[in-house]
């Protein structure tokens, strides 16, 4: 199945079926996706399909033909929020922040304190605490 997978053109071999995440970190090796409960709940492993956000253990693969995806590491390596993530400590075990700084990448920059708390409604953490990771998201906002 073809679809575009972090900007690059990819076709994949799959069952259509198969979960969206399970192919990202299995047949993809694109193992930044995380899975925390399986059952759409956590948002561990949100993912944009055509710049929505989607949990992706919820989402067939035959879903994304033809379709855009990107994961955290679509996002870069030096991008700022994963870079205040660390150093305000809004990362622990490290198995909710993948979702909470894809679903971070698409706030505006001015995103206020209120707008940061609805947008991560849907991401649990059941390590950090939630005051280190607003910190996080709002530094990555200031003009560098």
């Amino acid at each position: 199945m073809r679809f575009t997978l972090n900007d690059n053109s990819v076709d994949v071999a799959a069952h259509p079926m198969k979960r969206l995440l399970d192919v990202l970190r299995e047949e993809c090796e694109l193992t930044g996706t995380k899975e925390g409960c399986g059952e759409g709940e956590c948002g561990a492993c949100t993912v944009l399909v055509n710049g929505v956000l989607v949990v992706s253990c919820l989402v067939p693969f035959a879903q994304v033909e033809g379709a855009s995806v990107k994961t955290i590491e679509g996002l870069g390596n030096d991008h700022a929020l994963q870079h205040h993530f660390m150093n305000e400590a809004g990362a622990q075990c490290g198995i909710c922040t993948p979702g909470m700084i894809v679903v971070a990448s698409t706030l505006p920059v001015d995103a206020t304190l209120d707008e940061i708390r609805v947008a991560l409604a849907g991401n649990l953490c059941r390590c950090t605490g939630y005051e280190a990771i607003y910190r996080a998201i709002q530094k990555a906002q200031q003009p560098q």
